[in-house]
């Protein structure tokens, strides 16, 4: 069984930069894809960014050149680097991964949360 760990998540002002790790264990996540999906209040889920087991990634619009996405396979982590945040980033940042995407194994969550 795959469990995903978040961590980093927390409050920062607009224009500022947070950092989410996902941890997995359970087993190794080197051919997996590996992701970030974040859910606002009273929003659906989103997609936000992935990783492909050969390292291409994927943004969606609102991350795409201030969102980095990156993995450590020996570590067996993948990490979201966040810049230039705006209120609008503020949601719950979930972990993803799988052999297919989007993956079976989800994190726990971690709040993110930008004030103006």
């Amino acid at each position: 069984q795959v469990q995903l760990v978040e961590s980093g998540g927390g409050s920062v002002q607009a224009g500022g930069s947070v950092r989410l790790s996902c941890v997995a264990s359970g087993r190794a996540l080197s051919t997996y894809y590996m992701g970030w999906f974040r859910q606002a209040p009273g929003e659906e889920r989103v997609f936000v960014a992935r990783i492909s087991a050969g390292g291409r990634s994927y943004y969606a619009d609102s991350a795409q050149g201030r969102f980095t996405i990156s993995r450590e396979n020996a570590a067996n982590r993948v990490t979201l680097q966040m810049n230039s945040l705006k209120p609008e980033d503020t949601a719950v940042y979930y972990c993803n991964g799988g052999s297919i995407w989007p993956g079976n194994y989800w994190g726990q969550g971690t709040q993110v949360t930008v004030s103006s």
